[in-house]
């Protein structure tokens, strides 16, 4: 039987807006309309939406920090209402671009302190402390203010400050936003190790970085104006999407291309020979994917030689538009 991390049903929130200059009347707004989620134990579950679309709300509602106006939440099988502490002890967040404590601490003062917070033994907290730092990259900076770290620096000081309380479910909300490649790769590199080293442990992540829910998450749910258009794994929520899958091939010039025509599963094939370059160029629209090995043998048996492969297929950034009407900008982010 399917355990649940995360159970919603029915649920909804509502705020009314102040009044401001030339309306006389407040506004109701619904900031999540009828949301039904499970997020399984031991998933890694993408949150995938534009700003206003439901994300914050309904995190903040999952953490306790938010009352839902109707409807019902599960968290850890605890109700997010009347069991809140229950839920509190079991939980951690860690967002992109917050402050990474106080400033004036360094960077184990301030860790040790939040593992003070959660009643976390000394000898059980410095040994997390170590290790969580160690694998970060975080252990030649122990020692400095927090104010004098970078970017990348702060944001894997609140990593460890979050998973240093070892949390059944942990909330990452945008949590490589604004790092450089080496930053964000080693996040995500330590995200599947956390998971992989414990079985049932689960991670409800928010991103705009398309190519990062991609590669996490087992599931993902696509939610905007409080509503959830979609929710399934990334592979099944691109075949939403009806695009021709396009086979390039390079290969050295070849004249005879009879080995290429009439290959089953191939609906159309066309052919550019560029004669300056010495190569001949072979594009493919597949109807059936599996034929590509197929296209592939066919080079040597035409007495050339593949210079380059190239694949087309929907993103999730294509079922993202699809569903949402628009991508994600700078403004969202």
């Amino acid at each position: 039987m399917t355990r649940y991390a995360v159970e919603v049903k029915n649920l909804n929130r509502t705020f009314v807006t102040k009044a401001v200059r030339g309306k006389s009347k407040k506004e109701t707004v619904k900031a999540l309309n009828d949301v039904n989620l499970t997020i399984n134990e031991g998933e890694l579950f993408g949150l995938l939406g534009p700003n206003g679309a439901g994300k914050t709300t309904l995190i903040k509602i999952l953490c306790t920090l938010l009352l839902p106006t109707s409807g019902e939440a599960r968290v850890l099988d605890h109700d997010v209402q009347k069991e809140t502490n229950l839920i509190r002890q079991k939980i951690n967040m860690v967002s992109g671009g917050e402050t990474s404590g106080y400033g004036l601490l360094t960077v184990r003062e301030n860790i040790w302190l939040f593992s003070q917070l959660y009643g976390i033994p000394s000898k059980e907290a410095n040994r997390r402390i170590d290790m969580l730092m160690k694998e970060l990259g975080l252990e030649h900076k122990k020692n400095s203010k927090v104010r004098t770290l970078s970017t990348g620096l702060r944001q894997k000081a609140n990593m460890v400050r979050g998973f240093m309380t070892d949390p059944a479910l942990i909330f990452l909300d945008e949590p490589t936003l604004g790092l450089d490649v080496n930053a964000s790769r080693l996040i995500r590199d330590f995200i599947k190790a956390w998971m992989r080293e414990k079985p049932g442990r689960t991670v409800l992540l928010t991103t705009h970085y398309m190519m990062e829910a991609d590669e996490l998450c087992d599931r993902v749910a696509i939610i905007n104006d409080g509503r959830v258009l979609a929710c399934d794994t990334p592979e099944n929520l691109k075949k939403l999407i009806h695009q021709d899958s396009v086979l390039k091939l390079e290969i050295r010039q070849v004249d005879n291309l009879s080995a290429f025509q009439n290959i089953p599963g191939v609906r159309t094939f066309a052919h550019e020979q560029d004669i300056a370059a010495g190569t001949t160029k072979l594009k493919f629209i597949l109807d059936d994917e599996a034929i590509v090995a197929d296209i592939v043998a066919a080079v040597p048996k035409s007495g050339s030689k593949i210079l380059s492969v190239q694949k087309t297929e929907p993103t999730l950034e294509d079922v993202f538009v699809s569903l949402v009407g628009r991508g994600l900008t700078n403004h969202d982010i």
